[in-house]
């Protein structure tokens, strides 16, 4: 059996498209190569290329200059900067060129009425005059044809050259190309055999609104990708390594795992790591979009370009390179924003077809109007304008335009979309599956309430009575949890430190798996033996348990918590009720989905009190509450769903969620869950709260909304502006402007996504 070759990710700058047709032209040479598969994004003028390992970058770079553009591998955003000082100057010497001359040639038109009735004037007042003169009518055309050469066959070169490249593939740079040129012959030599009219500031006029709508629409371009822009940008160049106990500086390739490195106040994190010396707070927000700094400490994650607001941090490098959360960021978007969404093939089906059609409908309208006896120039020019107004910019900007500001807008608030399909399956969510521990909850096991009873210490005797004290009982619990790895027990001894509690000597110190943990501590002099552990270890090395004691089990019980219970000496004195935090955020977000007409569920493999205490607090009905449930149990929930007609939202951030993330209509997993969870999903929130949940839901359907109206746009404006244009009512200057302005339409109604 022949083994398939691992397809590699590749992602070029492309260079010279103009229209929605040169992305075609691109598209077919690179998919043309044997186990090449790849999208272009007009957008972005770049190409996201799937190749075999024995395909290098280069060979590809050479297939895509074969087709006529330039390329290279997208490093940073510099050849947008270039691509804008190209842009702009371009456009200034066509101004200085193209202005002048269509100035001349308004004046020029008036000019034999002007000098006709100065002359009657001068004639009335029996005063001496020249005769009009044809040649210094010709000289004044000449004039504006030595204006619009530059214009047309220097500034307009590279159309020309693009032109000439895809004379088996037209693009629209033919159809400028072509109307621009036969302005400019057919002025030559009219001008020069007297016989018709002058157009040659007609194709100075197009080039120049061509050239000033492209601009327009880099620059509009530009601010839709800087997100990914300041993505690309946030990565670390120089990195200071601690070796030896000195600092030393090296470039970031050279940082490995398992290296410490130095974060200084101000600084940006070089990679994800670990804390291993130091105090700071550090901002997430261009990652995750929280806003609010995070406090890190020795053992504290970190990610990699997150800033370090005060403090001095040692880091030990845990991820480098392709493998960090900012790359993991930035390879999802540029994925997003490279793979087609559905309605996107439409645009490109019709743009594949569309210049030919527009190249015969033009010949078709020069024929007929030729025949129908008007004259050669005014053929010519209402072919010309057919030509101009006829562009599949707009057509080809509608979709990818849109998401390219959809994508860097989400990536900016902590919304990362894995592709594009999925605004169009968001607009018909009707609903959604919670699981319960990391998505509904924070995910990490904590002390919810602490009830220290020291009325039912009294039993313990005088010996006693000057350590009945809660600060002491606390340092007490945290001196025999420390010494147990159970996440309840980290979740108590934590708790008893940010109270305050100090940490005794421990003797006897034993684990029973199941029950608690248990030893002497050393407090005083008389060292009570203190048991913690589940109410039912306690109670049977105890005596009766203080109403007290009682109560605050039973209430936590009640509310689905794990209950443990510490006692001093066989007596009971405290109750910790350890449980899975609720985001604050939770309740709020299913009362949103609510009000949007999408019923939400529970489906959890905690316990059915667990389950059922959970969704009675969001708001989530007992009827869509699913409890003990296993992975398949999950994925059987969600195709059931599915086959009853419902569109499913599976939200999730484990393992166990892999197989329903994956089967579910649209899925959605924690920037913090597993790996298997992130590659499952089609959306990936990186805020800690679930209110990114509603923004993500909001932001695909708005999206949704932009293209839709880009799409409609682009078509209405072909299907009205063709016929007038081969009627007669339009002059091509004016079809040049009306086309620059319909493709900056599209850039800056995309634009309102930001």
């Amino acid at each position: 059996m022949a083994i398939q070759s691992v397809l590699e990710p590749v992602t070029l700058s492309i260079e010279g498209m103009t229209c929605s047709s040169c992305v075609n032209s691109v598209e077919k040479a690179l998919n043309a190569v044997s186990g090449v598969s790849a999208t272009i994004n007009f957008a972005t003028e770049t190409a996201h290329i799937l190749a075999p390992a024995d395909i290098t970058t280069k060979a590809l770079i050479r297939v895509v200059e074969k087709a006529g553009y330039k390329a290279a591998l997208l490093k940073d955003a510099q050849s947008v900067t270039l691509h804008n000082k190209k842009s702009a100057r371009a456009l200034f010497f066509a101004f200085i060129f193209a202005v002048p001359a269509v100035a001349i040639s308004m004046m020029t038109s008036w000019h034999p009425k002007l000098e006709e009735w100065l002359i009657s004037q001068l004639d009335y007042f029996g005063i001496a005059h020249p005769l009009y003169s044809a040649t210094r009518y010709s000289a004044t055309s000449w004039l504006i044809i030595a204006l619009s050469a530059p214009v047309v066959l220097i500034v307009a070169w590279p159309i020309h050259r693009a032109a000439l490249r895809n004379l088996l593939h037209p693009t629209m740079d033919n159809l400028i190309s072509m109307g621009s040129l036969a302005a400019f012959s057919w002025s030559i030599y009219a001008n020069a055999s007297g016989d018709g009219d002058v157009y040659t500031e007609v194709a100075a006029g197009v080039i120049f609104f061509v050239i000033l709508g492209r601009y327009l629409e880099t620059r509009a371009k530009a601010r839709a990708g800087a997100a990914l822009s300041a993505l690309l940008a946030l990565g670390s160049k120089e990195v200071t390594i601690v070796r030896g106990g000195f600092p030393l500086i090296v470039p970031i390739e050279q940082l490995q795992i398992g290296d410490e490195f130095e974060v200084r106040p101000g600084d940006r994190v070089a990679t994800d790591g670990i804390v291993v010396k130091g105090d700071s707070s550090v901002d997430n927000s261009m990652l995750t979009g929280e806003t609010k700094p995070i406090e890190v400490r020795p053992g504290s994650q970190v990610i990699g370009a997150s800033v370090n607001h005060n403090g001095r941090l040692i880091v030990r490098a845990t991820r480098v390179g392709s493998d960090t959360e900012l790359a993991r960021i930035t390879a999802m978007v540029i994925s997003a924003q490279g793979t087609k969404a559905p309605i996107q093939r439409l645009a490109d089906k019709i743009s594949s077809v569309f210049v030919p059609i527009v190249t015969l409908i033009a010949i078709g309208t020069f024929v007929s109007w030729y025949y129908s006896g008007y004259s050669l120039t005014a053929s010519i020019s209402v072919a010309i304008t057919v030509l101009v107004i006829a562009c599949p910019c707009a057509l080809g900007l509608a979709t990818p335009v849109a998401l390219l500001v959809a994508s860097g807008r989400g990536a900016a608030r902590g919304i990362v979309l894995r592709e594009p399909r999925v605004l169009e399956v968001a607009r018909s969510i009707d609903t959604v599956i919670f699981d319960k521990t990391g998505t509904l909850t924070e995910g990490t096991m904590n002390v919810l309430k602490a009830t220290i009873s020291l009325s039912a210490g009294a039993v313990l005797g005088q010996s006693f009575s000057t350590l009945l004290d809660e600060t002491t009982i606390l340092a007490t619990a945290n001196s025999i949890e420390s010494l147990d790895s159970h996440p309840v027990a980290l979740a108590i001894s934590r708790y008893s430190l940010s109270q305050g509690a100090k940490k005794y000597e421990v003797s006897d110190f034993a684990v029973t798996p199941g029950s608690g943990a248990a030893g002497r501590v050393n407090c005083t002099s008389q060292s009570p033996v203190v048991l913690i552990g589940s109410p039912t270890a306690v109670a049977h090395s105890s005596s009766e348990f203080h109403p007290e004691i009682k109560s605050a089990i039973a209430t936590a019980q009640s509310a689905g918590l794990t209950v443990s219970v510490l006692a001093w000496d066989g007596v009971a004195l405290a109750v910790f009720a350890v449980g899975d935090q609720l985001k604050e955020d939770a309740a709020s977000t299913i009362s949103a989905l609510k009000s949007m007409g999408i019923s939400p569920w529970l489906v959890t493999g905690d316990s059915a009190e667990v389950a059922a205490a959970v969704a009675g607090t969001v708001g989530i009905e007992s009827a869509h509450v699913v409890s003990a449930a296993l992975p398949e149990t999950k994925l059987q929930i969600v195709e059931r769903l599915k086959s009853e007609g419902h569109c499913v939202l599976m939200i999730g951030d484990g393992i166990n969620d892999a197989a329903a993330l994956a089967a579910a209509n649209l899925s959605m997993a924690r920037g913090t869950g597993t790996d298997t969870a992130i590659s499952s999903a089609d959306i990936t929130l990186m805020k800690s709260g679930l209110s990114s949940v509603i923004d993500a839901l909001k932001l695909a359907k708005k999206t949704l909304r932009i293209i839709r109206l880009n799409m409609g746009w682009a078509l209405i404006y072909n299907v009205i502006g063709l016929p007038i244009a081969a009627l007669g009512y339009l002059q091509p200057m004016y079809a040049a402007a009306a086309m620059a302005l319909s493709s900056l339409f599209v850039v800056t109604n995309s634009l309102r996504i930001k």
